[in-house]
């Protein structure tokens, strides 16, 4: 391969991690809402780019599960199902649960004082900059406590279903005010870590998660929320 096709083989390759970086996001946050049906060229014109990129970039959707194809008739971003929605929340549970108990044990003082600064974030309903930035946050305050378990592999579990709930966590904040629960959830959590408390630290975690999932679920049923699914 000379230099000028390598040079055309990383360009291609940019502009399909642009792609992918775009629609993923906009999937996340909801801009492309679960069922929403999609094609290439409307994808593409949306974009400013060529097919190529977009046609590469949903095809890594699609295997992450954030879309579905169609043959001959396109994509769909992936409905939330409440099935799938039980099940990361199950395996959050535990994942973070084990976590927050062996934070409890090793978080150095300034980074519980971080977790008290992330504690406190809120967010005004209908207000797109504040949302995004309390959600980032929130996962902040998960990915400090699951960093703080100094286990490599069990951050990286973490981390992965924290990403797979965000889509569900931006869909929460926009049906209802989770301000008060997460604030009282993050600093009791972080009492029991003040407090060098794991086990406690382990059911505090649990609980809300759970808090989180019976409140999303709520949420979305009540306001019949499209691209939810048994």
């Amino acid at each position: 391969m000379d230099r000028a096709e390598a040079g055309t083989e990383k360009r291609a390759r940019s502009l399909t991690e642009q792609a992918y970086a775009i629609l993923r996001e906009r999937i996340i946050t909801g801009d492309l809402a679960p069922g929403a049906e999609v094609s290439e060229p409307e994808l593409a014109e949306r974009l400013q780019m060529s097919k190529t990129p977009v046609r590469e970039a949903l095809g890594r959707l699609c295997v992450e599960g954030f879309m579905e194809a169609y043959p001959r008739r396109g994509y769909r971003v992936t409905p939330v199902t409440i099935k799938d929605m039980n099940d990361l929340f199950a395996v959050r549970g535990v994942l973070e649960g084990t976590a927050v108990a062996l934070a409890a044990e090793n978080l150095t003082v300034a980074e519980l004082d971080q977790l008290d600064e992330l504690a406190d974030a809120r967010y005004e309903m209908g207000e797109e900059v504040s949302t995004r930035t309390f959600v980032a946050r929130n996962e902040q305050f998960h990915a400090l406590i699951a960093q703080g378990s100094r286990n490599p592999r069990l951050y990286a579990l973490v981390m992965g279903h924290l990403e797979e709930c965000a889509r569900l966590f931006y869909m929460g904040t926009r049906m209802r005010d989770i301000n008060p629960e997460t604030t009282d959830d993050h600093h009791r959590i972080l009492a029991h870590l003040r407090a060098r408390d794991g086990e406690k630290a382990r059911a505090a975690m649990v609980e809300h998660n759970e808090n989180t999932r019976t409140g999303l679920l709520s949420a979305l049923i009540s306001n019949a929320r499209p691209g939810l699914t048994l």
